[in-house]
């Protein structure tokens, strides 16, 4: 169990009731019973400071299965728990839309009530843990602030497909409009953890206003539930600020910290495209320089533009944002990801919607698991590779291996490199050591000069050297970056 287990419910007549269902048709899809540590066979309840949280399950069948939240809010306990110095709405505090609306309160239950299960955890069920299941979510009622653009805006690149159907303020009355209330249907193929920590922070964000005290505890819970996907969101900033009440103080200390987290990572990040009638919330993107990922992504592409490459395979894909600009660039015939890890593709297609793309575009793309130290002839045939922030995880003794596969025997005219350049790290303030944990090296600017001369004579190549990102006098660019041209041969 995740809380205390309370035997039936509030007394009728004193609660409304929010609910949320997840549905599963991976099959037996009664496993979701697993991944949820909650048996599809009972109805189990658990008291909130503001009502009674239960999980049930309508439809539990090998086909198809469904866990349902209700949340019965208690309008006279939510007032008591208001904090001495909040404000006073008076009768605001008891004539609200908490009891029928999935606000922030259902979020904060959620967690409380699924919190195994979003850590990811399942003794019974781990390898079905880990894997990505189609799922489907359902919220009758939600909040948004912004209209349904915000939440196709906040889910879509999560890899959900998104129908968010605004309800009218009155259904005898279509001329009186939408009210600011939507129907949020969510389908895709997604982790169960990660789904629900995903609600968890983004239905605060859609919500008119946070109802719970938010202290600075609050910034760590919003990096752990938004670890892996929050960082790297084009909306990232939107998020952040709202999930945090807009309160300043927090939402600085927070996007700090995901800025570290994208700049000295190894992921990229797209460049966030903010919207105007959102600028009130936005303003500040502007001011703040694009992280280094981003501009590492734009620079690779104008690399491979200069260079004139008409196919390309990106070495160490990860999850693929690389790969979603790569297809979108029409001059590219055909675009190819290889990683090593089957969960870092499987978010690759996710966020490529392999599963949504028509025949022709699909043909264009594909995804592979192999290891970059053993020769492999499907790294073949590619006018271009990238190896972008890779070459730094691979152990001293094997990067001989990896020179072999990828400049020898796959024979590709252009191949880039990109790489941290050890000498700028004294510039980051809250850096100790190596920017990753799992760097085996980080090469200085002359050992990255002498690594590319060595590799270039060795297999035919003639090389140039670039920086990536904003140039120190004396310590150089954060990201150093080589291009390795294939010398023309007989044999080519």
């Amino acid at each position: 169990m995740d809380t205390h287990h309370q035997e039936g419910a509030c007394p009728a007549g004193q609660t409304e009731r929010v609910l949320l269902t997840l549905t599963t048709t991976h099959r037996p899809a009664t496993d979701l019973g697993y991944l949820l540590h909650k048996h599809p066979d009972r109805v189990q309840s658990f008291r909130q400071s503001f009502g009674t949280a239960t999980v049930l399950y309508p439809e539990a069948s090998e086909e198809r299965c469904t866990a349902a939240l209700l949340l019965e809010i208690d309008p006279v306990r939510l007032a008591r728990t208001r904090g001495r110095n909040a404000p006073d709405f008076s009768l605001a505090q008891y004539v609200n839309d908490r009891s029928y609306a999935a606000s922030s309160l259902l979020g904060v239950a959620m967690a409380d009530v699924f919190s195994t299960a979003r850590s990811g955890r399942c003794a019974a069920r781990q390898e079905l843990a880990d894997v990505a299941i189609p799922l489907e979510v359902e919220i009758p009622v939600l909040p948004c602030r912004g209209g349904a653009a915000v939440a196709h805006r906040v889910f879509e690149p999560l890899g959900w497909s998104v129908l968010a159907e605004p309800i009218p303020l009155e259904q005898t009355h279509p001329e009186w409009g939408d009210s600011r209330y939507v129907r949020l249907h969510l389908t895709g193929t997604v982790r169960v953890a990660d789904a629900l920590n995903q609600l968890h922070v983004l239905l605060p964000v859609l919500d008119e206003s946070v109802h719970y005290w938010q202290g600075p505890d609050e910034v760590d819970k919003l990096l752990r539930s938004g670890e892996g996907w929050l960082a790297t969101h084009p909306d990232v900033e939107l998020i952040t600020r709202r999930y945090l009440a807009r309160r300043g103080s927090l939402a600085r200390t927070a996007l700090d910290r995901l800025a570290r987290l994208a700049e000295v990572g190894d992921e990229t990040e797209d460049a966030l495209d903010v919207d105007p009638s959102l600028a009130e919330e936005t303003e500040q993107v502007a001011e703040r320089r694009a992280p280094l990922n981003a501009q590492r992504h734009d620079a690779v592409l104008r690399l491979l533009t200069e260079a004139g490459a008409t196919s390309v395979i990106d070495l160490g894909c990860g999850s693929g944002q690389l790969l979603d600009r790569l297809v979108r660039q029409p001059g590219l015939t055909r675009v190819a990801g290889v990683d090593v890890s089957t969960r870092s593709l499987q978010h690759a297609a996710r966020r490529l919607r392999l599963e949504q793309m028509g025949e022709r575009q699909a043909e264009r793309v594909q995804l592979f698991q192999s290891a970059l130290t053993y020769e492999d002839e499907r790294f073949a045939g590619y006018d271009a590779a990238v190896l972008m922030e890779v070459v730094e995880h691979v152990d001293p003794p094997r990067l001989e291996a990896l020179e072999r596969v990828v400049l020898g025997a796959a024979r590709l005219r252009v191949v880039v490199v990109t790489t941290p350049n050890a000498e700028y790290n004294v510039l980051y303030e809250h850096l100790r050591g190596r920017r990753h944990p799992d760097h085996r090296f980080e090469w200085t600017r002359a050992e990255f000069a002498a690594w590319c001369d060595r590799v270039a004579a060795a297999h035919g190549y003639t090389v140039t050297l670039h920086g990536i990102g904003e140039h120190h006098e004396v310590h150089g660019s954060p990201t150093q970056a080589a291009v390795l041209t294939r010398k023309e041969s007989a044999d080519d």
